[in-house]
């Protein structure tokens, strides 16, 4: 997928028989197993690239009931294949939406990545991950989604939701959700991280920050940062835990991943992709760490 024509509709197959029917009506494949070293069939993605048909410019995933009805309310289309099928994961479902509103930017290209080895690269590169693990709770290999969009964006607006309420209208005002809990390896509220891209790169964010006590957070309030108000540890019995963002600086934040994978910090920092060594964990029971890295040029 080299050019700039943008994606149009997408499948999934789960097994060898719907790709052939994918493939005869004009679907392309990437080449990866989204059930990858699991026991499940090979799960794959296909796209369409269709001129005058409109683009694709958001994808999400579900993996509990709650997050379906806001997808569902807001306009997103569901492909009905479990991208766990035959595993004891997780049941994971596919959605997208061709949005019209200013900061809806069409999807161009897609990648699939196996190996947290491949996945700063891909960030620098001015990829964005969708954040859930396409193989959660299924083990096997950390499978991610990443887009490239027509043109390049910036992040401009963040916040965050210890609910479903909210999710509609997220959605509507052009939000996307990082698709992972904050709080995945506690047993506190599931707490999505939720961003707004723009062309314009002059309204974006410049850096992010986390505070894990009243110290923190008032250090961070005098250097001129922004709190996003949900406590990305409630009900876990842990630290308050509270991501602050920050307008002022040369360079602005094209892209935000939530770092689940244990292996994945020291990759991040390897490839000079900044890295808040402040664990979203921090206090509870959480067998894992949890950071937030991020890219800005």
């Amino acid at each position: 997928m080299a050019d700039d024509q943008p994606i149009t509709n997408l499948g999934v197959s789960t097994s060898s028989d719907e790709g052939d029917i994918l493939r005869a009506q004009g679907f392309n494949v990437i080449n990866a197993n989204l059930n990858s070293k699991t026991s499940g069939p090979k799960v794959c993605l296909w796209y369409k690239k269709e001129c005058g048909m409109k683009p694709i410019t958001r994808i999400q995933f579900s993996f509990t009931s709650d997050m379906k009805s806001g997808l569902i309310s807001a306009g997103f289309e569901q492909i009905s294949r479990d991208l766990n099928a035959g595993t004891s994961g997780d049941h994971i479902f596919l959605w997208y939406l061709c949005g019209e509103k200013e900061d809806d930017i069409p999807i161009v290209d897609m990648k699939v990545t196996l190996n947290v080895n491949e996945e700063p690269e891909l960030l620098k590169d001015g990829y964005e991950q969708l954040g859930c693990d396409l193989n959660r709770g299924a083990g096997g290999d950390w499978v991610y989604l990443w887009v490239k969009r027509k043109e390049p964006t910036y992040i401009y607006e963040i916040t965050a939701t210890d609910n479903s309420s909210r999710d509609k209208s997220l959605y509507e005002q052009g939000y996307t959700c990082v698709d992972e809990s904050t709080n995945r390896y506690a047993k506190g509220n599931p707490i999505f991280l939720w961003y707004r891209r723009s062309k314009d790169k002059s309204k974006a964010l410049s850096n992010l920050d986390v505070s894990l006590n009243p110290q923190s957070e008032f250090n961070l309030q005098q250097k001129g940062y922004t709190k996003v108000i949900t406590n990305l540890n409630k009900g876990s019995g842990g630290a308050d835990v509270y991501v602050w963002s920050l307008k002022d600086g040369c360079q602005k934040i094209q892209g935000i991943n939530l770092l689940v994978n244990p292996k994945a910090m020291i990759e991040y920092e390897k490839a000079g992709v900044e890295v808040i060594d402040k664990d979203l964990n921090e206090g509870n029971i959480g067998k894992h760490p949890i950071n937030i890295a991020y890219y800005a040029a």
